[in-house]
């Protein structure tokens, strides 16, 4: 419990008053609240009390007395919210999920270059971070809000917080890259050297390269009187410069932009690598070999220094969508703004003068708060490419999904295949690969449950829309798509190509394209036109909601009857995140799902207001309902000497609802794990509130991302997937889909899925009361049990010819 919340508490104790009356008291009072100072004093107390006796009320703040909280006042809805040590702030939570990442960097197991991998995921997390939380924070400080979080800081606090707990960590990872893994590099024969380290011959190469490939297009950028400060792009790199006139002896700052589009590393050949193997890697980066070159870019001038340094913008979108007419313009114009965004970090290198970091701030509005200094090169993030180098002892083997053995063609005359049901339809002659079974006679067979990327997302899901658009019997496809493959050469897209050939064939296609998935905003406005022209109907959801979810609904004619085909999903459509995200899709021809979807998309793209569903469980419809429907059930089979059990895995818990009821099934004694990969605001192991939840989160080779939910329901189990996560973006301001699981044995491989998960003693960290996380380590005489190491072996077993 954090200090400044037990003061809180006192003081609620000393007055006999709510918590929350308190707190807002003394946020008005300007009293300070977040200080480690756990004692009360008379003064504050009596400051407080004053303030009450004087104040005539206002509709924000209940003033009358009660009892201090306890456990049993603490699920009423008003009560539970004005409770800030319930909570963990969603700021540092997620900054505890990005240490984890870090952590696998550091650690001993991982083998060296997915050590630089983990790096860099942990750096490019932070650009996100920063472009949209940290951004969101100093908007509402320089809003003046002064609305709290759940744990009760307001915007500056937690600005503070993240200040406090980041600073150190990202000089840690530098020192760590720097110290220790540059050396280990070294002795692999991977040589990432700095140009003052080169001989004459190399850099007599670096300088010729520079002229060549580089020169041509750098624009040096000078600033004075008459050249403003120029505009530095957002997560740009660049080069303060420093120029001396060498007639007057003035000197002048200037800027230089390093290229984004040329390597950040640039490859010596071997001839003048100076290396012991040909197959070694030597490497410089790219703005050193700039610095040592900028005489080019300023004749007639000295330079004196150059200064690498690099900036984060604001790259959120605000969009009133209500006032617009057309969305995908409205969008368009909105990231044409984004690029202009506040700039919310700068970072640069230790030894950078203060006059320059000084300019640098006066010109971009930065505080000191806002400025991180880095002892080695910035932009970490740019350690991909050495991961990528073909060093493959030094990295995890690249994973091949298998193929489903019910998706694979089997031999005609096995009694047993032509018994399941698993014929070819004589209508698909000669429009699937010589190993692919028929997919639409195989979910007519029975429901299939697909895990990526264990499970080939091209063989399963990619091929049921492929094979969808060229099967004569399908009249229709319909789709969300949020993010896929791709780019603006409508290239590496195979789902968006086959939608594409689906509607040159004569199909009725429906796509609703998410035009506000974030930083993928520009490659859905090109899919969106690209499919456009081709005919299909395109439309971008409804104002003021999200659409998130994963679905796909194909409508067959097969003989006199009409069949739907259904895919719902937890992951995107797009098969380069499939081979790196852990995801789960369900294949089915279930009537009352199909007709479910089908509601849902007449939802989507017309004036449908249909609520009641059959089987979906649709946010902003009835999930919300529907999830604390099934909490409280297990709260009733628990009270009544049942056994209550809820296992539920997603991204993030932050929704305060949920939370809530989570509070009251541990109080009722019913046992909870939790497995949240990021953001968890939920506290485990409080006395008389959770003790009976425990929090795991689960960090290795793949990014976990699907969304499990099991409720052991006295003995019959409810089991359902789907996109969402406990979240109330999720559950109110966003269209999600989660379908229940039915099938005994799928459902019994979901559970088994989410026990492998309980039991690693590898990958798997708890979340303690206090917030931290601590990473589990196998007994001296317990075998090691890493999820992601046991889904790929049970994947080549099922391989073999198991089912699912």
């Amino acid at each position: 419990m954090k200090q400044g919340s037990i003061r809180i508490y006192q003081l609620a104790q000393k007055l006999d008053l709510p918590s929350r009356t308190v707190l807002e008291c003394c946020q008005v009072l300007r009293l300070e609240v977040t200080t480690a100072s756990s004692s009360v004093s008379a003064a504050e107390a009596e400051q407080v009390q004053q303030y009450l006796e004087a104040f005539q009320g206002t509709p924000s703040m209940v003033i009358t007395a009660s009892q201090p909280p306890t456990p049993d006042s603490c699920f009423a809805e008003d009560s539970l919210v004005s409770e800030p040590q319930l909570y963990f702030n969603r700021e540092l939570s997620w900054l505890r999920f990005n240490q984890r990442v870090l952590h696998e960097a550091f650690d001993s197991r991982t083998l060296l270059l997915e050590k630089l991998k983990f790096l860099a995921i942990y750096s490019a997390n932070l650009d996100e971070y920063f472009m949209v939380r940290v951004s969101g924070l100093k908007q509402q400080v320089a809003a003046h809000v002064t609305q709290l979080s759940l744990d009760g800081l307001t915007p500056q606090a937690q600005l503070d917080a993240i200040d406090a707990m980041l600073r150190p960590e990202v000089i840690e990872q530098h020192r760590y890259f720097e110290q220790d893994l540059r050396p280990q590099l070294t002795e692999i024969g991977i040589h990432l050297v700095d140009y003052s380290t080169l001989n004459e011959i190399q850099m007599d190469y670096l300088h010729q390269y520079f002229l060549e490939q580089i020169f041509p297009v750098l624009t040096p950028l000078a600033v004075d009187p008459g050249h403003p400060f120029p505009y530095i792009s957002n997560l740009s790199l660049n080069l303060a410069v420093v120029v001396e006139d060498s007639h007057t002896k003035v000197p002048h700052f200037a800027r230089v932009k390093v290229p984004s589009m040329l390597p950040r590393f640039v490859k010596l050949p071997a001839e003048v690598g100076d290396v012991k193997a040909p197959t070694h890697w030597v490497g410089v980066p790219i703005e050193q070999v700039i610095a040592r070159n900028l005489e080019f870019l300023f004749p007639g001038m000295v330079v004196q220094a150059s200064y690498p340094f690099r900036i984060t913008r604001n790259a959120d979108i605000e969009l009133e969508e209500d006032e617009a007419d057309d969305l995908l313009l409205a969008i368009e114009q909105e990231l044409r703004k984004r690029r202009f965004g506040s700039v919310v970090r700068m970072e640069v290198m230790t030894g950078t003068p203060e006059f320059i970091q000084h300019t640098l701030m006066q010109e971009m509005g930065l505080v000191a708060q806002d400025v991180y200094t880095v002892d080695g090169l910035l932009c970490l993030k740019d350690l991909f490419a050495i991961a990528a180098l073909p060093f493959p002892q030094h990295k995890e083997q690249d994973w091949t999904p298998v193929v489903p053995p019910r998706v694979r063609k089997l031999d005609p005359l096995d009694i047993s295949t032509l018994e399941a049901g698993r014929l070819i339809d004589p209508t698909m002659a000669g429009l699937l690969d010589d190993d692919q079974a028929d997919i639409f006679s195989v979910i007519r067979a029975g429901d299939l449950l697909v895990h990526h990327p264990y499970d080939s997302f091209a063989a399963t899901v990619q091929q049921f829309i492929t094979q969808a658009a060229y099967d004569p019997n399908v009249l229709t496809i319909k789709m969300t798509l949020y993010r896929t493959a791709g780019d603006s050469a409508f290239v590496d897209s195979p789902i968006v190509g086959s939608l594409i050939a689906a509607a040159e064939n004569g199909k009725q296609v429906v796509v609703l394209v998410e035009l506000k998935a974030r930083f993928d905003e520009e490659n859905n406005i090109l899919w969106a036109r690209k499919l456009e022209k081709v005919g299909v109907h395109v439309v971008y959801g409804l104002v003021g909601l999200k659409t998130h979810t994963k679905t796909a609904l194909v409508v067959r004619r097969e003989g006199k009857t009409i069949r739907r085909y259904v895919h719902l999903g937890t992951g995107n459509y797009n098969p380069k995140t499939a081979r790196l995200y852990t995801d789960l899709g369900l294949l089915t021809c279930q009537d009352e799902i199909g007709a479910d979807l089908t509601n849902l998309f007449n939802f989507l793209t017309g004036y449908s207001r249909h609520q009641d569903y059959r089987k979906l469980l649709v946010a902003p419809v009835n999930l919300r309902d529907r999830m604390l429907a099934l909490i409280e059930r297990e709260i009733e089979h628990q009270k009544s000497g049942g056994q209550g059990r809820i296992i539920a895995k997603m991204n993030s818990l932050i929704d305060k609802q949920i939370i809530m009821a989570l509070y009251k099934a541990s109080r009722a004694g019913v046992e909870i794990d939790l497995i949240v990969r990021g953001i968890c605001s939920l506290k485990p192991g409080i006395p008389d509130i959770s003790e009976h939840i425990r929090v795991i989160s689960i960090i290795g080779r793949f990014l976990e991302h699907d969304r499990i939910f099991y409720f052991h329901n006295q003995g019959v189990p409810k089991v359902f997937i789907g996109s969402a996560d406990w979240r109330t973006r999720n559950l109110d301001r966003r269209v999600e889909a989660v379908t229940p699981i039915e099938d005994p044995q799928l459902a019994a491989y979901l559970r088994g899925v989410l026990e492998t998960m309980l039991q690693d003693n590898r990958q798997a960290w708890d979340l303690q009361p206090d917030g931290t996380y601590v990473q589990r380590h196998p007994q001296p005489d317990e075998p090691e049990q890493a999820t992601h190491i046991l889904f790929v072996k049970q994947a080549l077993e099922r391989s073999q010819g198991a089912t699912r």
